[in-house]
């Protein structure tokens, strides 16, 4: 039969879905990619988390002798690097590419290939970046990498920074045309714009404003690695260059990238507080129209970062007026999430902790923004472990909170176990002091001045006891965070089995099985209303089912496995390496495999196979 089909090229009919480790290599399936993300995701946070560990410890107390300066210095910088680009960015696309399809009644993303592309091109960064370990060393020069310290006379840790976040840029952005196309254009019968969840609108504005930032600082890296290895002198300013320039360019990716880590945050957090307080979200257009407000606003502010640099009192006033303007729209949305839980009848599960206790620290992090957004205060905080506290009330406190709730809340959709509360109760508390004791003294050391990004400090400078205290939480923190990862193994080994809506949930996800099939939707469903789910349990004429918007059809038309992605990635991280070492062999073997990907793609016709749906019901 199957023999039949494809001499006549037709789609195979099949009965199970593909297993096995080369699926997984082969897999164009969003929700399998999504799973890769997250896997790939944790790994590098939990080296980011040893990096940051290895820090602290140096500095528990002053004039220590744990690490020398360089070595710090190389932590300090992957560490940053690797919790921003590898870590936080592609979480938010792990929950992204398994959920938004699926919330907005999809049964795919719209270019499922250049969705594995994506995962591929970010892996081969992420190698790229932690290769220069043990190809000469990391880079040094911190995440920002400004220059003069990152250009030609500088290790060649830079080489691997430059090509390393080159290609997680392309991922990024790959991702982001596929996104948008998919929101834009694969919505179900009903699904407008205005009944989408917050969390589809934070997909959306995250894939936008990465559109916009990503290629600015991928022009920056290539004119960097041209300074580099070619002898260009575009940030050079003895041969006529500007070494600020780089600092624009990097801070007009770098600020909206602040916002590219938080507006995921705000997604789940609009989606966890109204589950669990059992009341829809307050005021829904509004945090629409504060998430788009916020979003534009983040391109008008970069220059806050530089007040320091002498661009002089009227640019000062000027970047310093739109970055206190961003606070408008982002008090509106915190006070979106503090009336959705007024009046709620409120569970508290471990999801709703973390979304609960995002909300303090998401505050205290802005309230101490807008102290950094004063230019004149800004001159004397800049540099200080002051900025350090407040950066991380926003990334880990706003941030990994939120991050933390999204898995407790979608994990068990995502495996099809639960994870234990108890468990997760204590990772939440712990997780809280240990947070709250490693941040809150760096604002009291830094308002003392002790400079950051040193590698130790002088015991005249009285700052022992907070450098001490932060010490001590951090590794309270990481307790309180290999919890969680001892709950997600116990969960997926003996964790008790989830139903398809084990939460009372609102939106479509929770209307497939758990873990959900291929196919996410045995029949595309009818949107009524906002809060899908929650209107047809609600509705006088509904039964809590989700009604079609077709009939069942059979088999289901799924994309075919294939190789090229992969194998597209994998000829870019050799041609990068032949860059990188100046190996002209190494660099066209890498461009050969490159090109023949994107032909092989440009003529392979992917006739996909046939899928039967499971006999579970939906």
């Amino acid at each position: 039969m199957a023999t039949a089909e494809r001499a006549l090229h037709l789609p195979e009919l099949r009965t199970a879905e593909e297993r096995g480790f080369l699926s997984w290599l082969m897999t164009v399936d969003h929700k399998r990619i999504g799973i890769l993300y997250l896997v790939t995701s944790a790994v590098f946070f939990a080296a980011g988390g040893v990096e940051a560990l290895l820090m602290r410890t140096q500095l528990i107390r002053p004039d220590n002798t744990f690490l020398g300066p360089k070595t710090f210095d190389e932590i300090l910088t992957m560490h940053g690097t690797t919790m921003i680009f590898l870590a936080v960015i592609p979480l938010a696309a792990a929950f992204f590419n398994y959920f938004m399809p699926i919330m907005i009644g999809a049964r795919d993303v719209a270019f499922p290939r250049l969705n594995a592309l994506s995962y591929w091109l970010y892996l081969a960064g992420a190698l790229i970046l932690y290769s220069s370990w043990f190809l000469g060393g990391a880079p040094d020069a911190g995440w920002f990498n400004y220059v003069p310290l990152s250009d030609a006379f500088s290790g060649p840790g830079e080489n691997f920074y430059i090509l390393g976040l080159l290609l997680t840029g392309f991922s990024s952005i790959v991702s982001s045309v596929n996104f948008v196309t998919t929101i834009l254009n694969m919505r179900a019968p009903g699904m407008s714009l205005m009944r989408m969840p917050v969390f589809v609108w934070g997909t959306f504005l995250w894939s936008a404003l990465l559109l916009f930032s990503a290629p600015p600082f991928s022009v920056a890296l290539i004119l960097l690695l041209l300074d580099r290895i070619a002898g260009t002198g575009f940030f050079v300013p003895a041969m006529g260059g500007n070494a600020l320039m780089w600092q624009h360019l990097f801070w007009i990716m770098g600020h909206p990238e602040v916002y590219i880590l938080a507006v995921p945050a705000w997604g789940v957090i609009s989606e966890v507080l109204p589950t669990f307080a059992r009341k829809p979200l307050f005021g829904y257009r509004g945090a629409v129209i504060a998430l788009f407000a916020i979003s534009s606003l983040s391109f008008t502010v970069w220059s806050h970062h530089m007040f320091a640099t002498g661009m002089g009192p009227v640019v000062n006033d000027a970047f310093m007026v739109t970055t206190k303007l961003i606070s408008l729209p982002t008090g509106a949305l915190v006070f979106t999430w503090l009336a959705t839980l007024w009046g709620g009848r409120i569970r508290y599960t471990t999801a709703m902790l973390f979304a609960v206790g995002f909300l303090p620290l998401f505050i205290f992090g802005g309230l101490t923004g807008l102290m950094l957004a004063t230019a004149p205060a800004d001159l004397q905080l800049t540099d200080t472990y002051f900025v350090i506290g407040h950066f991380h009330y926003i990334a880990i406190g706003g941030i990994l909170f939120s991050m933390l709730a999204a898995a407790y809340y979608w994990l068990p959709k995502m495996t099809g176990r639960m994870l234990d509360e108890r468990l997760g109760k204590w990772s939440f508390w712990i997780t809280f002091v240990g947070f709250n004791l490693t941040f809150f003294p760096m604002h009291l050391s830094g308002l003392y001045g002790m400079p950051r990004r040193i590698y130790t400090y002088s015991p005249l400078l009285g700052v022992d006891v907070y450098n001490l205290l932060s010490t001590v939480g951090a590794y309270v923190l990481g307790v309180g965070l290999l919890i969680t990862l001892v709950n997600v193994a116990r969960s997926l080994a003996v964790g008790k089995v989830a139903g398809a809506d084990p939460w009372d949930a609102r939106t479509l996800e929770w209307t497939t099985p758990s873990p959900v099939p291929a196919y996410n939707f045995r029949v595309i469903p009818l949107v009524r209303g906002r809060d899908a789910l929650w209107y047809e349990k609600q509705a006088p004429d509904g039964d809590g089912r989700m009604r079609g918007a077709e009939e069942a059809a059979g088999a289901i038309h799924m994309p075919g496995l294939t190789y090229l992605p992969a194998l597209l990635a994998l000829g870019l991280l050799v041609a990068a390496y032949g860059v990188n070492f100046k190996l002209v062999w190494l660099a066209a073997l890498g461009a050969l495999i490159t090109f023949y990907s994107i032909f092989r793609q440009m003529f392979e016709a992917d006739r996909g196979y046939l899928l039967e749906p499971r006999g579970e019901s939906e």
